[in-house]
This record gives structure tokens, sequence and C-alpha cells, in this order.
């Protein structure tokens, strides 16, 4: 049974480590994934899934995952074929409250021959580990659109439990969608 207080270590989040899965590694995400950042933001069904609205300029996008990489409140991965290194998405920890031991989960897939292939089961698992084993966190959260039950089965696979929704929280192709908010906690068991 996991500690029932855990002790934040937030040295672990500048630079995020290394992880490794039986098919993929997860690597620091930056400066260097700039073009596969870009193709992803200009991926309309990835704006879907995640209900982003706003456009990026290359420069913007540059910045940004310069800045990450030395962030005190997130950590990012890009996630590469373990052989090869093909890029084949990204997995974030941010919005860290330290005060509550308690940080927010994101994963995309950038290409659709990446889906359906246990890719993001295989990361999630793996940021759960290093979020509660690592990191020291109590609890990580998240919210997933009603259109994405694909995540949902995932999120719910890795032990996350659906804890309320959120109605009418984005407007998208004329339409609003509900989005389901869902956490882990470091006591919840884990598969």
């Amino acid at each position: 049974m996991p500690p029932s207080n855990p002790t934040l270590n937030p040295s672990a989040l500048t630079p995020p480590a290394i992880l490794s899965t039986a098919r993929l590694r997860l690597v620091p995400l930056g400066p260097a994934h700039l073009d596969d950042t870009l193709a992803v933001l200009a991926n309309r069904d990835f704006m879907r899934l995640t209900g982003t609205h706003a456009t990026f300029t290359r420069d913007q996008v540059a910045a940004f995952l310069h800045r990450i990489g030395s962030a005190a409140d997130r950590a990012d991965w890009a996630i590469l074929h373990a052989t090869g290194g093909a890029y084949v998405g990204e997995a974030v920890l941010n919005q860290l409250d330290a005060d509550n031991l308690s940080m927010n989960y994101r994963i995309t897939l950038q290409a659709s021959g990446d889906v359906n292939r246990g890719y993001g089961t295989e990361v999630t698992r793996a940021v759960l580990a290093y979020a509660f084993d690592v990191i020291g966190l109590h609890r990580v959260s998240l919210g997933v659109y009603a259109f994405n039950r694909r995540a949902r089965r995932v999120y719910e696979k890795c032990g996350f439990i659906h804890e309320g929704t959120e109605r009418h929280a984005l407007w998208w192709d004329g339409a609003w969608i509900d989005q389901h908010r869902m956490a882990i906690l470091h006591s919840d068991p884990r598969s």
C-alpha cells in the first residue's frame, strides 16, 4: 500500500526523466520537436479532441518549447517509438498545485496510425507511475470531452474515476459539448 502522505519532489519536473515502456520512449519535449509539434497543431482532429480554438505561429511554438524545459510547474514529454525514434505525440503533467500535491494530465497521439495500438494506455501508465512514485503527487486529474470515448476508456483502464461532468464546456462545430472530469489518487488501484 502506498504511503498516505507523499512528499513532493519538484526537482523531478525540471526536466522530467526519460521514461521507457515496452514500445515507446518518453523524452523531455523541447525545441528539437518543433516540426512535430507544429504538425500536431495543424491536425484538425487534434484540435477538436483537445478543444483548441487558438492558432499558433511557428515563433510562438518555438518560444514555448524553449521555455518548458525549465518550467518548475509542469513535465512535458515527446512520445517516440523505441525503435527508430519516430514521433508519436506528447504527454503532459501540468497545472502543479504543490499545496495539494496534484497536477493535470493530458496526452496527444499525432497520427491516426498510432491510435488503437495501446500506446495511450502504455504512456498513461508510465506517466502515472512517475507522477506518484517519483514526483510524489497525491492526485492526477484530467478533462475529456464527451465525444472522445476512446480516450475515456483508456483513462478508466488506467484507474481514473469519473468525478463529474461540466455541461456545455466546449462549443465546437455548432454544438455544445460536455467535458467529463476524471481523477486518480495515489492510493487508488492502478492497472
